[in-house]
């Protein structure tokens, strides 16, 4: 059996998240899902469990990171082209995400990002193998 990941992220607003992330294309599995939780599906062994703020407290002693002012966790998403990281974070843009930085491109490695509304960072990134540097 694969192993899978599921990354925990508090939001303040369910509703606002999950109607942001599906103009991004997301699909999100109803099985796991409710007025407190939605499983956004990544992929066949990653997901993203978006959680009401009170809901996600319920997981730990420690106070909630407020993302747009501190930064504990960055998540990268691998994408298959240059093209494929530029048309995310432009869906993220229009569905009122914001983009911090210009894109990086390292030539091997081609990277951009965006933060979703409540101030997490989402990197993308597009490594072409065949134009990594040698040893």
């Amino acid at each position: 059996m694969p192993q899978h990941i599921y990354v925990n992220l508090p939001v303040k607003d369910l509703e606002r998240s999950k109607a942001f992330f599906a103009a991004l294309g997301f699909d999100f599995n109803p099985q796991f899902s409710d007025d407190k939780a939605a499983c956004m599906v990544v992929s066949d062994t990653i997901y993203v469990m978006l959680l009401a703020e009170p809901f996600f407290a319920g997981f730990t002693d420690k106070p909630i990171a407020d993302a747009h002012r501190s930064t504990e966790v960055l998540v990268c998403l691998s994408r298959d082209s240059r093209a494929g990281v530029d048309e995310l974070v432009a869906k993220a843009k229009a569905a009122g995400g914001a983009v911090r930085r210009a894109p990086q491109d390292l030539g091997f490695m081609y990277g951009h990002g965006f933060e979703d509304p409540d101030g997490h960072i989402w990197e993308l990134s597009y490594m072409d193998m065949s134009a990594m540097p040698g040893d």
